[in-house]
């Protein structure tokens, strides 16, 4: 079974097992990134989350808009998209409410 057709001039088909292989390795490896980090740069680190977020909201669009894609192809981009957009929206509110943990406060001590 193959996921998508070869584009012009692309690398050839990917089979099932292929995919399933790349999406373990990429879990793995993103585990091991993510566990990694200090606690004082998660917060940066998923506002550059959100960028990789929004590449596979768009990834998603073009797999689940495809004609020729099977049901469960186009469920699981529909999957994809969801997850990613609630990253994206939960990523900026964290980020925005840490940010405003560094403002000054009006109305001081002078």
């Amino acid at each position: 079974m193959h996921l998508a057709p070869a584009a012009a001039g692309g690398h050839g088909n990917l089979d099932l097992m292929g995919a399933l292989f790349v999406f373990m390795l990429a879990t793995f490896i993103g585990l091991m990134a993510i566990q990694r980090v200090s606690r004082l740069l998660h917060t940066p680190l998923m506002s550059l989350t959100n960028a990789i977020s929004a590449i596979a909201v768009v990834g998603a669009i073009i797999v689940s808009a495809g004609k020729d894609q099977p049901g469960f192809v186009t469920a699981l981009g529909l999957a994809a998209i969801f997850c990613s957009t609630t990253n994206i929206v939960s990523g900026f509110l964290i980020t925005d409410r840490m940010l405003k943990m560094f403002r000054k406060r009006d109305g001081g001590a002078k």
